[in-house]
């Protein structure tokens, strides 16, 4: 009888839903509470604002704030008032406590219903174009503290190694990406903003405007940052790099970047 018994519980334990093992349950979520054998303990229930549920013949139980498998232990240790060796079974049937915010700007704000398990990853690729926000900036909030920072190396780069299961009540920060294009000015045959690419370098911007004009001082190109609140200038001796190949002159680009190529005296 006891080997039929730890049969059973073994196999309602296998019914949770996906969230069994982690969802916390919350207000409005719907429960489905089941005891085996026993008629009137089987029955649905919708978690009040307080918190609590009903429960035939123990009145107000807590709900709120437990996990699915937390609260079946509980209601197993109560039940044994009223039932000999209760085999209780507790149910997720309507999520509504599993909301995902995502704010900062760069995409459009909104909830998202975290029905099912997933992943900071999965949740990017989902919430559409992304190319306004400053990824690098952005970051994952739990429980007020930044869990996750920099989304830009899970999304961009492909290190999945980094990616987070997301939990119900996390906050996604994505700010504007302040800057995303890179300046060509000066002694090129077409000055143009460019719109950044990740690992553009000096001399593609430059070919992209045109490349250099007959005046233009090649060795006396110059880019102009601003990190940190301050501005520096990178000099970039361009010529070097078209006649000797010297490649450590081609400068990676950052978003904001100008690039000043200045004309010759002469």
């Amino acid at each position: 009888m006891k080997q039929l018994i730890s049969a059973i519980a073994l196999i309602f334990s296998m019914t949770f839903p996906v969230y069994a093992g982690d969802y916390i349950i919350g207000e409005g979520d719907g429960l489905e509470i089941a005891v085996w054998g026993v008629k009137d303990l089987t029955f649905a229930v919708k978690v009040r604002p307080d918190g609590k549920i009903t429960v035939p013949g123990l009145g107000d139980v807590p709900a709120s704030g437990q996990t699915p498998a937390g609260l079946q232990s509980s209601l197993s240790v109560k039940l044994k008032e009223l039932v000999k060796n209760p085999i209780v079974t507790v149910t997720v049937k309507d999520i509504t406590n599993s909301k995902i915010y995502i704010f900062g700007g760069g995409v459009k704000a909104g909830v998202y219903d975290l029905s099912r398990r997933t992943t900071l990853l999965q949740l990017l690729c989902t919430i559409g174009e992304v190319k306004t926000a400053d990824l690098k900036k952005s970051y994952l909030l739990r429980g007020g503290k930044k869990l996750k920072e920099d989304f830009y190396s899970l999304f961009v780069s492909g290190e999945t190694e980094g990616d987070v299961l997301l939990e119900p009540g996390d906050s996604l920060f994505m700010p504007l990406l302040m800057d995303k294009s890179v300046y060509v000015l000066g002694a090129v045959n077409a000055p143009k903003a460019i719109e950044y690419r990740d690992g553009m370098n000096v001399m593609e911007a430059i070919l992209e405007s045109g490349g250099f004009t007959k005046f233009a001082s090649m060795n006396d190109t110059l880019i102009r940052r601003k990190e940190g609140g301050s501005e520096m200038s990178i000099p970039v001796r361009a010529k070097d790099i078209v006649n000797d190949g010297k490649m450590e002159q081609n400068v990676k680009l950052k978003p904001g970047d100008y690039i000043i190529v200045k004309e010759s005296l002469f």
